[in-house]
Parts: C-alpha cells; sequence; structure tokens
C-alpha cells in the first residue's frame, strides 16, 4: 500500500535526502502514521525511525532546514529533537529491548526495523511508511496494524503477557487508547491486562496519573474508567472510587448506584463548554464521601449525610498519593466537593437573598463552574424531572446575576480594611479588628447594609464603641 499523499509535506522530502545523505534508511512510525490513517490531519508530533543513530539524522536534517533549527540531543538514549513549523520532530535509532523483572526500564540495543516494529505497544502503532527512495510512500504492516484500524480493535504485536509485563504502563496505554478513540480491546489483551494488574506497581505514580488524566480528558471518558474497573487497575490507582459499587437494599429501600452515576456525572460534564481536567477531577470524587456516610434510617430510607465535607477533606490525602499538584488545583478540587450540594437547598423561591450572597461570596470566580457541576449531577432518566432540575438552576443562576451586579459579592474585598480600623480608633493590631471585619462582612452578606465604603465606615464606628474602643479626631 503506497500512502505518497501522508508524506507529501516538505519535512519529509528533506528528512529523505538527509537519509540517503547519510546512507541510512528511515521510516515516519507511530501516532502520525496510525492518526492520518483515521483520518486526522492535526498531527502534532512527527516519530522518524531510522536504522542507524537518529542523532546523526537529526544533525543532517537540521543543516537543510532554514533558519538552522535548535536540536535537543540525549545521548544517554541515542535520540534527538528538532522544531519545524511549530511541531517536534523526534529521530531515534531502529532498537530492541529486553526488560528486568522489577523495573520497566528496557535494556537497549541496535536493532532492525522488525525488531523497532516488534517492541511497539499496540499494532496501530507499529505501522511504519518508507521515507527511502526505493519504496517511498510505502506502508510496512507486519502485524496487520491496518486490519486492527479499520475493526477498530487494540491488539500487541507479540505475546500481550509478554508485552504488559516488561511494561506495565502499557496497561494503561492501552486503556487510554481505548477510550480516546473508542477502540475495543482484543479479549485475550484485555485478560492479559487482568492478569498483569499488580504489575502497575512498579511504574511511576506521575506516569500513572499521567495515564490517568488523558483518560479523563478523553470525549467520553467512562469508557476509560469502566476498563480501568474491570481490569481491576482501577482498584490500585483509585480505591475510594471502586468502593461506591453495589447497591444494598433494606425493607424495600434502595439507593442508587454510587459508582455507574459518578462515571456518568463525569461524562456529562465533558460535554460541558471549557471544561478543565480540574472540573472533571471534581466531578469523579464528588461523591467519594459517601461511603462512610452510608446510613440506613428506618423512617426516611438511605442517608449519605455530610458526605460532601467528608468527601472534600480526603482529597490531599488522594492528591499526594498520585502525585497531583496540591496548590490552586488541589484547592479548587476540595471547594467544589465541599460546596458540590449548596446551590440545591437554594432553589426555590423562599430562599434569602443572604444565602446566595454567601455562595457567591465563597465560591467566587468558581460559581460557574459549581453550577456546571450540579446540573452534571442530573442523572435522571425521567426526561420531566431533567428538565425540572436544570430549569431550577438557571433560575438560581439568574437570582445569583441579579445579585451580584447589585451588590458585587464575588471576589469581594471588605470596603474597610485593617488599617482604616487602627486608624480610626488609634490602637494597635489585635483580634477586635478581626471581629469588627467579620462583623462588616456578614453584615453585608446579610444585606443589612450596602457594598459600599460609608455604609461599612458608620457600621465600624458603631461596632467599635460596642467594643470600647472610641473614634480619635486629629487636630
Amino acid at each position: 500500500m503506497n500512502l505518497i499523499n501522508a508524506i507529501h509535506r516538505k519535512i519529509f522530502r528533506i528528512v529523505s535526502i538527509s537519509a540517503k545523505n547519510i546512507k541510512q534508511d528511515c521510516y515516519v512510525i507511530g501516532g502520525y502514521v496510525r492518526d492520518f490513517l483515521l483520518g486526522k490531519r492535526d498531527y502534532k508530533d512527527l516519530d522518524i525511525l531510522t536504522i542507524g543513530e537518529g542523532i546523526k539524522l537529526a544533525k543532517e536534517v537540521s543543516r537543510h532546514i532554514k533558519p538552522k533549527p535548535k536540536i535537543n540531543i540525549f545521548k544517554r538514549f541515542g535520540t534527538a529533537m528538532l522544531e519545524y513549523d511549530d511541531k517536534k520532530i523526534e529521530f531515534v535509532g531502529s532498537r530492541k529491548e529486553s526488560y528486568y523483572l522489577y523495573s520497566r526500564k528496557p535494556m537497549i540495543e541496535s536493532g532492525s526495523l522488525e525488531d523497532d516494529q516488534n517492541r511497539r505497544d499496540f499494532t496501530i502503532n507499529s505501522l511504519a511508511i518508507s521515507l527511502n527512495k526505493k519504496n517511498y510512500g510505502e506502508l510496512i504492516d507486519p502485524f496487520g496494524g491496518l486490519l486492527d484500524l479499520k475493526k477498530k480493535i487494540l491488539r500487541t504485536p507479540l505475546n500481550s503477557d509478554i508485552t504488559y509485563s516488561d511494561d506495565p504502563l502499557r496497561m494503561m496505554r492501552a486503556i487510554r487508547f481505548a477510550s480516546q478513540l473508542q477502540f475495543f480491546i482484543e479479549k485475550n489483551s484485555f485478560q492479559s491486562i487482568q492478569k498483569n494488574k499488580k504489575r502497575i506497581h512498579i511504574v511511576s505514580k506521575e506516569r500513572i496519573t499521567e495515564e490517568f488524566n488523558k483518560i479523563l480528558l478523553s470525549k467520553k471518558p467512562s469508557v476509560g474508567l469502566f476498563l480501568l474497573n474491570e481490569s481491576g487497575l482501577l482498584s490500585i490507582i483509585l480505591p475510594e472510587l471502586t468502593l461506591l459499587q453495589g447497591v444494598e437494599e433494606r425493607n424495600g429501600h434502595k439507593h442508587k448506584e454510587n459508582f455507574c452515576h459518578t462515571l456518568k456525572v463525569v461524562d456529562n460534564i465533558s460535554k460541558e463548554e471549557k471544561n478543565t481536567i480540574w472540573l472533571r477531577w471534581s466531578a469523579l470524587l464528588h461523591d467519594i464521601g459517601k461511603t462512610s456516610t452510608k446510613k440506613f434510617l428506618p423512617e426516611v430510607g438511605w442517608s449519605f449525610h455530610g458526605h460532601e465535607l467528608v468527601g472534600s477533606k480526603m482529597i490531599p490525602k488522594i492528591f499526594q498519593r498520585l502525585k497531583l499538584p496540591k496548590g490552586e488545583s488541589m484547592i479548587y478540587v476540595i471547594k467544589m466537593i465541599k460546596n458540590s450540594n449548596r446551590p440545591i437547598s437554594l432553589i426555590g423561591n423562599h430562599t434569602r437573598d443572604s444565602s446566595i450572597r454567601r455562595l457567591l461570596f465563597d465560591m467566587g470566580k468558581d460559581i460557574e463552574d459549581l453550577i456546571k457541576l450540579c446540573i452534571a449531577d442530573i442523572t435522571t432518566k425521567n426526561s420531566d424531572k431533567k428538565n425540572l432540575y436544570t430549569k431550577n438552576f438557571y433560575f438560581l443562576m439568574d437570582r445569583m446575576k441579579k445579585l451580584e451586579e447589585r451588590d458585587r459579592i464575588q471576589n469581594w474585598k471588605s470596603p474597610i480594611s485593617g488599617n482604616d480600623i487602627m486608624n480610626t480608633f488609634h490602637i494597635q493590631p489585635c483580634k477586635e479588628i478581626g471581629i469588627i471585619k467579620n462583623f462588616i462582612k456578614d453584615s453585608i452578606l446579610e444585606g443589612k447594609i450596602s457594598n459600599n465604603f460609608c455604609s461599612a465606615y458608620f457600621l465600624m464606628l458603631k461596632k467599635g464603641e460596642e467594643l470600647g474602643f472610641k473614634k480619635i479626631t486629629k487636630k
């Protein structure tokens, strides 16, 4: 099969000429070939395989590009990378690999094209296109990768037990590709993942989390999450999620299956515009507190009271274990989960403006994401109920918008500073300053005074007098 149209780009001609100059055969391999055959044109990176030295070929290619690009050389691995037309191009020499039992870092030695295709993770990633004059544009497909692409099957080139045992990260990659491409993992291959799941322990948390995030960012994350669960990997990586599985019944009362519900919420949030990885993490973990708060109350049925607070307190340990960032991202997820049930309690015409102001104050710029999460949390199959719940949240959003325009609560900053209080009463820093500031804040949120300096100033004087302070007038 000749794919000359796949390699019409100028860079491939440059690589072909350069390889000929140094007498090394070369090929485009991996993701670019796969994505081209799938009809994708927005390639990001290129992998160039050469039978020889990758660094040598990269240097020769750079001589034919104007202006001359910067080359990043990795001598330890025998690879090089350069940028061309805002794309990263990696050059690597063909190799074969062997592994120790307790490490996924391979022992590498030079090899043939066949050796290199043998070491690839999946048949669809072992596809190569020749850049050599004798067969320029020819597809080299020793494992039936093209047919697997058409059938949407993920399969390893060689024995899957060996493939996954040698490098257990490939188990995560298999599930990630299945989720991103909406492919099926071949039966024997999936059974090998189940068999070798405990081998994931030799992979660094950072690499596992990197693949997990890619699954979470796929168009329909539940595909990958279900596969992680069925394979047994999810109970190793995120046991807090798998503990949500199952339905218990007592006295004719059942609770919903919280695991499947969670995955549906994640799928729903992935459809929202401007959703981030951390909003998806919030959706994924929003119900993890239900396992420890589940109670059966004979008079009302099943209760998960306080699961939002319990779940939010679990986040730091999860982030630490998975090597996720602990700064603003973690604080955001904690805040989203902790407040995930508050908007529901504010629905209705009888809700006080002060309660809505407090939510606006607590959430700040993240209030829209919180409402997105609440809407995504509507997973009922009853279309009438779903429309009613959604309508109620939009009504609440309208109220919040009007209150914000009037009272400017989001990203609120007190009209009165600590210095204002100290200068007015001629006092040193003390706990009473905090008492006055909190009193002003609460009064604004309760709607007792307007959110401006003048109103806050007179309230400060009143509260200060109650605390025994007197205004000092400068002479």
